[in-house]
C-alpha cells in the first residue's frame, strides 16, 4: 500500500447550514454520499468500546504536519461529542520514525502524562522546529518537560506497549488507511480530509456518521 505522508486539504467547511443542522439533530444524513464523502468497509475493523457506545478513531502521527493543524480543532470537537460516541486516538505505523512516535503516545498515556504533553510534542515538532527524530531526541527532550526518563524507557519497553503498538497496526490496515490525519467510525466507516473535502468538513462527516454507526450494520 503506498502511504501518503499527510492528508492535504485543509479547506473551508463545505456543508450547506440547513444540512448541517439535518444531522445535528439526529435525521438520517441523506447528503453523504458513499465512495464520495467516506467509505464503507467491506470487512468490519475491531472495536475496543463497550456495546452501546460509538467508537470514533482518529489516525495520526506527530511527525505530521496537518495532524498538528487539526488538534486545535479537534480538541474542541471532541468536547462536544454526543455521550455514547468515544474517540481514541492511534499513531499511525508509518512516516518518518514511527514506531518511536508511537512508544510515545501509548507511554505518555500510560504515565498519564498525555494531557500533560501531547499538545506540546506536536508543538515542539511543528512550530518550535525541536528535533524530536529518533529516541535519544525523544528522552532529551522528555527529560526537559520533566518527565521520569527511566520510568518512561522501562514503559516503554514493556509488553503492554508492544501490545498497544500492534492494535495500532491492525487498526491502520483493517481501515486501510493511506493518509493521515484520518478517522475510523465505528468499525464500519472511513473518511479523511480528501474524500470530505477538507479536514473541518471531515469532523462533521465523521459527526454523521455517528449517527448511522448507530444502527445495526
Amino acid at each position: 500500500m503506498n502511504r501518503r505522508l499527510c492528508v492535504l486539504r485543509l479547506g473551508t467547511a463545505l456543508l450547506t447550514v440547513p444540512t448541517w443542522q439535518a444531522w445535528a439533530q439526529g435525521s438520517a444524513p441523506t447528503a453523504l454520499r458513499e465512495g464520495k464523502d467516506y467509505l464503507a468497509l467491506r470487512t468490519p475493523a475491531p472495536t475496543d468500546v463497550p456495546a452501546g457506545k460509538v467508537e470514533v478513531l482518529e489516525f495520526f502521527s506527530y511527525n505530521c504536519p496537518h495532524c498538528a493543524a487539526l488538534e486545535p480543532s479537534l480538541e474542541a470537537w471532541s468536547k462536544k461529542l454526543p455521550a455514547d460516541a468515544v474517540l481514541r486516538r492511534v499513531p499511525v505505523p508509518f512516516i518518518g520514525d514511527a514506531e518511536v512516535k508511537q512508544r510515545l503516545y501509548y507511554t505518555l498515556e500510560a504515565m498519564g502524562k498525555l494531557g500533560e504533553l501531547h499538545g506540546k510534542v506536536f508543538d515542539a515538532i511543528h512550530r518550535q522546529r525541536i528535533n524530536l527524530s529518533g529516541e535519544k531526541a525523544t528522552l532529551d527532550w522528555l527529560a526537559k518537560q520533566g518527565v521520569d526518563t527511566a520510568k518512561y524507557s522501562e514503559i516503554a519497553k514493556s509488553f503492554s506497549i508492544a501490545g498497544k503498538l500492534r492494535r495500532a497496526t491492525q487498526l491502520t490496515d483493517a481501515y486501510r488507511v493511506e493518509g493521515v490525519p484520518a478517522f475510523g467510525v465505528g468499525g464500519r466507516y472511513y473518511t479523511d480530509g480528501t474524500l470530505a473535502g477538507s479536514l473541518e468538513r471531515a469532523l462533521q462527516v465523521v459527526d454523521a456518521l455517528i449517527v448511522v454507526a448507530r444502527k445495526p450494520a
